[in-house]
């Protein structure tokens, strides 16, 4: 959302997710919002494990990122169909001429090629309590979306959860 409202204020820039984007505010009784998930500890509160389906994540905004969407600066749309050369086919069919397509954080990944480990459920997600692979040992994983906490996916929580993941397979390649 950031890089999209920035490149917009110079170029047509369109928006694309799974789904719509929903925003936080930034600022709330006078402090911002990771100040407020910091002090009350939820940003490290280890409840990745109960969520089946992580919930759509947030864009943190003092005001401006809805404003910019609003004015269609960025313009939000569903996520794309297809990439064909310079085209892009969008959910409801029409084309457009694109002259580049930036990928961003954000974005689930696609996991797909540890099913035939069966490291994955039957929805594509991975098997695992707090990023160790249950279903194939020596397998771990880094900065899924509550993968342990809230801020597993972003560069304040990874580094917490890989600490913690190494200590855990540094055990288990010494007994093995």
């Amino acid at each position: 959302m950031q890089i999209a409202a920035e490149l917009a204020e110079r170029a047509q820039v369109t928006l694309t997710a799974r789904h719509s984007v929903r925003f936080a505010r930034r600022r709330t009784l006078g402090r911002d919002l990771h100040w407020w998930l910091t002090r009350t500890g939820i940003d490290t509160l280890p409840v990745g494990r109960f969520l089946r389906t992580p919930p759509t994540q947030l864009v943190i905004d003092d005001g401006r990122y809805r404003h910019a969407v609003a004015a269609g600066a960025p313009d939000w749309r569903p996520v794309f169909t297809g990439v064909s050369g310079t085209k892009v086919t969008w959910a409801d069919g029409t084309t457009e001429e694109v002259d580049a397509i930036l990928l961003a954080t954000g974005y689930r990944p696609d996991l797909g090629y540890l099913a035939p480990l069966g490291a994955l459920d039957g929805h594509g997600h991975p098997i695992h309590r707090e990023g160790v692979s249950l279903a194939r040992p020596g397998l771990a994983y880094m900065g899924l979306e509550w993968q342990r906490s809230l801020s597993s996916n972003s560069l304040g929580g990874v580094g917490r959860d890989a600490s913690r993941i190494a200590r855990r397979l540094a055990v288990y390649v010494h007994r093995g």
